[in-house]
C-alpha cells in the first residue's frame, strides 16, 4: 500500500498512539481495575457519546457514518496492521474529526482496559466466520464476549451484528437464544452486570444507516463487493437490559 504523504500509510491524529494506550500495568493481573483506561479522553469532546466498530477493515462504515453523526465520537478497533493504517489513512485524507483507530486486538481491549458503560453502540460486521471447527474459538461471539458486552454497554446500549456466512449466522443465533432468555448460572457468573434467571439482552430488528445504499444492509466494502441482490446478509441488534 501506498497512500499517504511520501507515499507511505500515514495514521495522523486519527490512530491512537502509545502514550496514549501505555503497557498493561502488572497489577493488572491481580486487580482488573488497574488496567482500565477511558477510551473517551482519546476524543476532542470526550462527553459526547462513544460507538465502537470491531474490525472496520478498510473504514468503509466509519468514512459514512462519521460525518452522518458529528456529535457522535467512534472508536475502530482493527488487528490486522496493514488494513489498520488504510483504515486510519483513509479516514485521515477525508477530515474525519469524532473517530479514532486502535491497532489491536478488541477482545482484549474490551476485557483488560475498558471501563463498564463506556460504549452506546458496538458495531460488528462481516467478522472472520473462522469456518473450521479447531478455529471456532476465534470467532468474536462467544459468551465471554457477550458477558463484556454486557458489563461495557450503557444501559440500553446496542450490539449491531450483520453476516453473510450462514454457518456462521448459526452459531451467533445459538448464543444469542442463550443470552435474551434467563440467564443459567454459569452464564451470570461471566459478568459482575449479569444476573440468573434474567435475560441480558432483548433482541431487535437491524435497521440500516440512512446513508446505506438501496438493498443494502451496512453498505461496506465486503457487503458490496460479496453480496448479492439474490442473498441479504444476516442481522440483528442486541439491546442491553
Amino acid at each position: 500500500m501506498s497512500l499517504g504523504r511520501g507515499n507511505v500509510l500515514d495514521v495522523g491524529r486519527v490512530g491512537v498512539t502509545r502514550e496514549e494506550l501505555p503497557p498493561l500495568p502488572d497489577a493488572a493481573l491481580t486487580d482488573r481495575e488497574a488496567g482500565r483506561l477511558d477510551p473517551r479522553r482519546w476524543f476532542a469532546h470526550p462527553d459526547r457519546p462513544l460507538e465502537l466498530e470491531i474490525g472496520p477493515g478498510k473504514g468503509a462504515f466509519l468514512v459514512n457514518q462519521c460525518p452522518a453523526a458529528p456529535e457522535v465520537n467512534y472508536l475502530g478497533i482493527e488487528w490486522e496492521g496493514e488494513i489498520y493504517a488504510y483504515a486510519a489513512d483513509r479516514l485521515r485524507r477525508r477530515g474525519v474529526d469524532n473517530c479514532r483507530m486502535l491497532h489491536g486486538d478488541a477482545n482484549e481491549f474490551l476485557r483488560w482496559r475498558c471501563p463498564a458503560s463506556t460504549f452506546r453502540v458496538v458495531h460488528l460486521y462481516f467478522s472472520d466466520p473462522w469456518p473450521k471447527t479447531k478455529h471456532h474459538k476465534n470467532r468474536v461471539v462467544q459468551d465471554r464476549f457477550l458477558a463484556e458486552m454486557h458489563r461495557v454497554l450503557g444501559a440500553g446500549g446496542e450490539l449491531r451484528v450483520v453476516t453473510d456466512h450462514d454457518e456462521l449466522w448459526a452459531w451467533d443465533e445459538l448464543h444469542f437464544a442463550r443470552w435474551t432468555a434467563a440467564l443459567t448460572n454459569e452464564l451470570a457468573a461471566l459478568g459482575p452486570t449479569l444476573r440468573a434467571g434474567t435475560p441480558a439482552f432483548e433482541r431487535r430488528e437491524f435497521v440500516p444507516p440512512e446513508w446505506a445504499g438501496e438493498g443494502e444492509v451496512v453498505g461496506t466494502n465486503y457487503e458490496r463487493k460479496f453480496t448479492s441482490s439474490e442473498k441479504r446478509p444476516h442481522a440483528c441488534v442486541l439491546v442491553r437490559l
